[in-house]
């Protein structure tokens, strides 16, 4: 990938109380949708609480990019019904890391480089931190999904520095 800055680790946490699909429960699991990427976590029976605690890597070529992500629930005879969707913009993310490079070595374990406020413009549904942890740079976040009743995703992001590509 010639305009490739590096990777991104999508850490799937879990979902909060996500929408009821199925007759007492659903069986979530989420695809993510990133210019022609797409990736998708296991399914989680019966669970409106489910824990995911899966790693999805996408490639990063543009700064401006948005990450959408759709809720599914898995159904065996009919197609698989929608439970909301949510969308986030890593651009404060790589804000942060170009930050953190300017300030390498300078700052302790756990020092928050920027915050992310929700707005009507992101599926934010409280604060966002950037932080450094273990030498890292990691994003905590939780989504509210969109046109669903109810419903929460929490991810965690990481940035992977990949050897010969173009960075920063």
């Amino acid at each position: 990938m010639e305009n490739l800055l590096g990777l991104l680790r999508i850490h799937v946490k879990r979902g909060v109380n996500l929408a009821i699909r199925d007759t007492s429960s659903s069986d979530p699991y989420i695809v993510f949708y990133s210019g022609k990427q797409k990736l998708k976590t296991r399914v989680i029976k019966h669970s409106i609480n489910p824990e995911w605690n899966d790693e999805l890597t996408l490639s990063v070529t543009d700064p401006n990019l948005t990450v959408k992500l759709t809720v599914y629930d898995k159904d065996l005879f009919s197609a698989d019904d929608k439970m909301g969707e949510a969308e986030f913009s890593i651009a404060p993310y790589l804000e942060a890391i170009k930050l953190r490079h300017k300030l390498e070595g300078q700052l302790p374990n756990g020092t928050i480089i920027m915050k992310v406020q929700p707005t009507r413009q992101n599926c934010l549904s409280e604060e966002s931190h950037i932080l450094l942890n273990q030498g890292k740079l990691v994003q905590n976040m939780f989504l509210r999904l969109q046109r669903v009743e109810c419903g929460e995703v929490e991810l965690q992001l990481e940035w992977i520095d990949v050897p010969g590509s173009k960075g920063f």
